[in-house]
């Protein structure tokens, strides 16, 4: 007889376990409440369009008082804590920082970028975007699907979130908090759709 998944006991992971993992491991991992989900690894897809957006942004951002980041560094989120790994971010002020375990989480980023595959779009979407937007310093947020042209851009304004969907590789994204902007062709250089 199989038995049915709600039957396999499920084990719930404490903090302290999920920060002996995180300072071992040689991937990175986050932690959401009891459970840890690996972040490390991906398609050639995602590897390109996370290295081209950190790109992007930081030549565009030469000269400016912005620090941009890739999916090495932890951003602390006061909701669902202590940290997540997102693919790309920006701080443009002094940065400052969290420190966990021996771990770093920036507490201040600016913009914040997640590329999505099939593993993580929900969370994406929905319980991360949550977590993110919870931060006092964040104004934009940006999802950018792998598998086709798609970005969807949020936006701080006041005490609600502006969204925009971009599907054209010739639209162009305004980045009102870094008064940059980029195109989904800029963002996609290299990618090839199945």
């Amino acid at each position: 007889m199989v038995a049915s998944l709600k039957d396999i006991p499920h084990h719930y992971y404490s903090l302290e376990e999920y920060f002996a993992l995180e300072k071992v491991g040689e991937a990175r991992y986050e932690f959401w409440d009891g459970d840890i989900v690996c972040m490390s690894g991906g398609s050639p897809q995602h590897a390109i369009i996370s290295s081209n957006i950190h790109r992007i942004l930081s030549n565009k951002l030469t000269g400016e008082k912005c620090q941009s980041f890739t999916s090495d560094m932890a951003i602390y989120t006061p909701k669902y804590p202590p940290y997540r790994y997102p693919d790309a971010s920006i701080v443009c002020s002094e940065a400052t920082y969290k420190k966990f375990n021996g771990n770093y989480a920036l507490e201040n980023p600016l913009l914040l970028v997640e590329v999505l595959s099939a593993t993580t779009e929900h969370a994406d979407k929905n319980q991360k975007r949550l977590a993110y937007q919870a931060i006092k310093s964040l104004q934009e947020y940006i999802l950018i699907a792998q598998d086709e042209a798609h970005v969807t851009h949020y936006v701080c304004e006041g005490d609600f979130w502006r969204i925009k969907d971009y599907r054209a590789m010739e639209a162009t994204n305004a980045l009102p908090s870094l008064k940059v902007e980029i195109t989904l062709a800029e963002i996609y250089r290299g990618v090839t759709f199945e």
